[in-house]
């Protein structure tokens, strides 16, 4: 099978803006877009082919008919036809709600979902610009809510002032925020599962307070103080640098100046880039496809090499182990 490019699925969000439009060249209609989902199997939400002969036809649809040749014969095993990882470009033009993700066991629990572990690729951030990561220290679920009730929570949460290529991985139970002036790339379990615990008391257009998960999000938040979420990568022209490897997805960053060739003939998984600078032409035996900054193309199982031949673009590299 050819490599596929997807219609972009474009999320309004209170606190989005129009660098998807701007930086990313999405097609956003309204300056609140917050989200653009690439790659997503999540129902309601499923991605269609925009390029080739399959154009117009779902996600979902090819993986029912092609299943391990698209997916891998092991991810086919593990994960039968449903997509395991959610691809995103994400802009915040205001702070996100401060919100935490259950794991594999309460998703499936309270949901019938998977959990969702994430992680985020700074694309762009305005000069002072943060994150919340975790807590600043170690707290009881008490002192917890005692500052939750008291409106003094953001007391509790640990700040990471970011720059371009700075790398996160959220384990599930952080507890976590993306901060205005950040656009990043995501990726993430296929999951739609967010508990919001704290949204600065904001109204939507309604004028209404959005919903909270207060309840929910008790028995999913770790609460004692990490420091495990900042990733240290290598950065050299033409080198693999891993990034993420865990059991749901591998990221790795590739910096490419020259023609690039991946030998992928023992990996037994689809393969997704997501490109963050540049542009290239993407070649597998089944055809080539170009790329560019914003753009996101999955690469069936069936593509055993890959050729990247550019003299400057920068790609997350994504798959299941």
């Amino acid at each position: 099978m050819y490599p596929f490019k997807f219609q972009p699925i474009l999320k309004e969000r209170l606190w989005g803006g129009t660098k998807l439009n701007t930086v990313l060249e999405k097609p956003i209609t309204s300056d609140i877009t917050g989200e653009s989902w690439e790659l997503s199997a999540v129902p309601g939400d499923i991605s269609v082919v925009a390029n080739g002969e399959l154009a117009d036809t779902s996600l979902q649809e090819i993986i029912n008919e092609a299943k391990g040749a698209l997916l891998g014969e092991k991810v086919y095993e593990r994960f039968g036809t449903d997509f395991p990882i959610l691809i995103k470009f994400i802009d915040a033009k205001q702070d996100l709600s401060i919100q935490v993700h259950p794991n594999d066991e309460l998703a499936k629990e309270r949901h019938n979902s998977f959990g969702k572990t994430e992680m985020w690729y700074i694309m762009q951030a305005d000069p002072g610009s943060e994150l919340i990561v975790g807590f600043n220290k170690d707290v009881s679920k008490a002192e917890y809510q005692e500052h939750l009730d008291n409106n003094t929570v953001t007391d509790l949460m640990n700040y990471e002032a970011v720059k371009e290529g700075d790398t996160f991985f959220i384990n599930t139970g952080t507890i976590h925020a993306i901060g205005a002036g950040i656009m990043l790339a995501e990726i993430q379990q296929t999951s739609d599962i967010t508990y919001r615990v704290y949204d600065f008391n904001r109204k939507d257009k309604e004028g209404n307070l959005r919903e909270l998960h207060t309840e929910l999000a008790l028995d999913a938040i770790t609460y004692e103080k990490k420091d495990d979420f900042k990733v240290e990568y290598k950065n050299e022209e033409n080198v693999c640098g891993e990034m993420v490897d865990c059991p749901y997805f591998t990221t790795n960053y590739w910096n490419i100046t020259k023609e690039t060739k991946i030998d992928v003939t023992e990996r037994d998984s689809f393969t997704i880039f997501m490109c963050t600078k540049g542009a290239a032409t993407i070649t597998t035996p089944a055809g080539a496809i170009d790329i560019k900054k914003g753009e996101t193309v999955l690469l069936p199982a069936d593509s055993k090499q890959i050729t990247i031949s550019d003299d400057a673009v920068e790609l997350l590299e994504v798959y299941i182990s």
